[in-house]
């Protein structure tokens, strides 16, 4: 760990005044590993030349390193640039493939993604599949919905993914797509093994533009690394020279929100990364050992500190002509703070006429408690009338004995009640009339908080029909019992329909098409989700799965499946309870099996999941991913997806 103990308080004052926080460009396209990623380029190139391997007509200098060089990226984590291949042209791509020597698993290499000509994540993003250069015919070791796994040949064939073999996929290896026949060629070869995929009728055109006949191509490692050499088309961003870099901007995860008075700032930033962007767009993730921090004023006494992350190194390792300089604030307390949440379901199901014409006040739901340092969360759609900006949900807070109000809260910036005039609002929207029409189909969470105190927080995150997210607060509600505390929803000119189940009941919804909305989990909290698991019992991953994201840029922290497996930024480092003993029992049992998860914002950059799983024949099952890492413990959201299963929530 590094620590600023040189720089004077002058500078830092100055930095402290002068600095933002600074952005990633496209941060996700391509994460580059330690610095060494030189020497073993130019080697491996070297060792290319010498082996007598065919010189590629056109190849273009594309230089960079994909993957974590201590072997340590996950499914999904780390990602190459974009390379768009037209219709009728062909694609190679020269690297060196780096397989960790002690790997026991035959898919611990990479696996080429072809999609259609649209970023991934984006909107219409879809894939044609993926295509592992380990061959397992009984295995996945090639997906997609449009991969003809009987069209795929090795001269190294695996029949588990535990066979010993996988260190034979390493070297130099050249990759190419051929489309020129119509179809789609594939071929990976070292030189001692090739696999190749050979499809002669004509491909799909998968893209929203019928003109536009274009693919997409990248490459993900997982537990390994790739160096690149070289490629004949250029790449999305451009291509990679040998030509050191200097950093121009700086993002950062894992700061946490609140550090307990007393720790070190080296302890309290072990788990801050960064990703770094150079000259030519190259990106690099960066750790804590990598950076140099600084809090401002010291940590001796209670209160919120600014923090300055220094980062003053090249894209090789040398110091740079000038540091990067980012900033953001904690608080450091003497009682980490400690909220749990419930997401909760409230009845009945659908509150109010579906024509919209329920009177004010005519339906409620039930009351639901709220216990001190507790905050329960509901997801529901919100249907309008549309005449008028109160035609829509309202959120009334209450006792429970005599039914005494203490504010009654409009989804439009007003209210009333006895603790009312004390809270403090968000002030509205911008633009009344564009929110009253995009709240008719809108998808709502509010977050009804106890503070412990004698008073309450309501915060609803509304995302409009027109794409547009608003928000209502009402902070500081006071005359808040809070031993005594009940919320439920009421109608005026409009219904609610709250969020129940996800995926059909006949299993038919495939991966990555629905999803819950997302549920924000803040520092220090806990939050507990109810549900019951039906699956289609085909394989084990079709159940229910966890996704963390983040809310600006839905960067993912973790997808986590219920059977012990799982991908994202911040995946590789978690632990894993290690799965179930018996695998075709616990199928069996999860057709129906009662689940509870809770999701752990540690408030440091880690986060924890731990699931309950009540099984069909009475064995209740747990899957826990412990320490995820690469959090933003301000911006920690979560939200449900499955495949060929669907979910009920209570």
């Amino acid at each position: 760990m590094k620590t600023n103990k040189i720089i004077a308080a002058s500078f830092l004052a100055l930095a402290v005044a002068s600095a933002t926080m600074t952005g990633c460009y496209e941060g996700d396209l391509y994460d580059i590993g330690q610095p060494d990623w030189m020497a073993d380029s130019i080697a491996s190139a070297a060792a290319n030349k010498q082996t007598g391997s065919t010189e590629i007509e056109g190849l273009l200098e594309d230089i960079y390193t994909v993957g974590n060089t201590d072997y340590s990226t996950g499914w999904w984590a780390s990602f190459s640039k974009y390379y768009v291949v037209p219709e009728d042209a062909v694609w190679t791509t020269q690297f060196t493939l780096n397989i960790n020597p002690e790997a026991s698993n035959t898919y611990k290499n990479f696996a080429l993604i072809i999609t259609n000509d649209v970023e991934r994540g984006g909107d219409g993003y879809t894939e044609y599949g993926a295509i592992r250069y380990d061959y397992q015919p009984s295995g996945n070791s090639e997906w997609g919905d449009y991969i003809d796994r009987s069209l795929v040949t090795s001269n190294l064939e695996f029949s588990t993914d535990t066979d010993e073999g996988v260190t034979q996929l390493g070297g130099t290896v050249t990759l190419t797509i051929d489309r020129t026949s119509g179809g789609l060629s594939v071929t990976i070869t070292n030189g001692t093994v090739t696999k190749t995929y050979t499809q002669t009728s004509a491909l799909a055109n998968l893209n929203a533009d019928a003109a536009n006949t274009n693919i997409r191509a990248f490459l993900v490692p997982e537990g390994s690394y790739i160096n690149f050499i070289g490629t004949t088309i250029e790449p999305i961003g451009g291509c990679t020279s040998k030509e050191d870099k200097q950093p121009l901007s700086i993002e950062l995860s894992g700061v946490p929100s609140e550090v307990l008075i007393g720790t070190e700032l080296s302890e309290a930033m072990a788990n801050v990364t960064g990703v770094v962007t150079f000259e030519q767009e190259v990106t690099k993730n960066v750790t804590a050992a990598d950076l140099q921090f600084e809090a401002i004023p010291d940590m001796e006494e209670v209160g919120q500190k600014t923090l300055v992350v220094i980062y003053n190194k090249t894209f090789k390792g040398e110091y740079a002509e000038k540091s990067l300089i980012a900033t953001k604030t904690f608080s450091v307390v003497k009682e980490l703070s400690a909220f749990t949440q419930t997401l909760v379901v409230p009845s009945p199901t659908i509150l109010g006429a579906e024509d919209n014409t329920s009177a004010w006040w005519s339906a409620h739901t039930e009351n639901i408690k709220v216990a001190p340092k507790e905050t329960k969360v509901v997801n529901f759609v919100n249907y309008s009338s549309g005449a008028n900006n109160w035609n829509n949900f309202v959120i009334v807070l209450n006792d429970n004995t005599t039914a005494t109000e203490y504010a009654v809260l409009r989804a439009d910036n007003f209210g009333w009640g006895n603790g009312y005039a004390a809270c403090t609002s968000s002030g509205g929207q911008a633009d009344w009339a564009t929110w009253l029409a995009a709240m008719d189909g809108a998808k709502v969470t509010a977050y009804i908080s106890n503070n412990g105190d004698g008073t309450a927080d309501v915060r609803t995150v509304m995302y409009g029909t027109d794409g547009v997210t608003y928000t209502q607060d009402y902070i500081g509600i006071n005359t808040v019992d809070p031993d005594d505390m009940y919320f439920r929803f009421t109608i005026d000119g409009c219904h609610l329909e709250f969020e129940t189940e996800v995926g059909l009941a006949d299993f038919s919804t495939a991966w990555w098409t629905v999803h819950t909305t997302n549920v924000q989990v803040p520092s220090h909290t806990v939050c507990t989700i109810n549900f019951t698991n039906y699956t289609s019992g085909a394989n084990n991953w079709n159940n229910f799965l966890v996704v963390l994201n983040n809310s600006t840029t839905l960067t993912e922290y973790a997808v986590l499946r219920a059977d012990n497996y799982g991908w994202g930024n911040g995946y590789a480092a978690c632990t894993t309870s290690g799965g179930q003993a018996d695998w075709a029992a616990w199928l069996a049992a999860m057709d129906g099996a009662k689940c509870s998860a809770q999701i752990v914002n540690n408030g440091d950059g880690t986060a924890d999941v731990k699931i309950l799983m009540h099984g069909t024949d009475g064995v209740d099952y747990t899957q826990d991913y412990i320490g995820i890492n690469t959090v933003d413990p301000d911006d920690l959201y979560f939200r449900f997806t499955v495949d060929g299963s669907y979910l009920v929530f209570e």
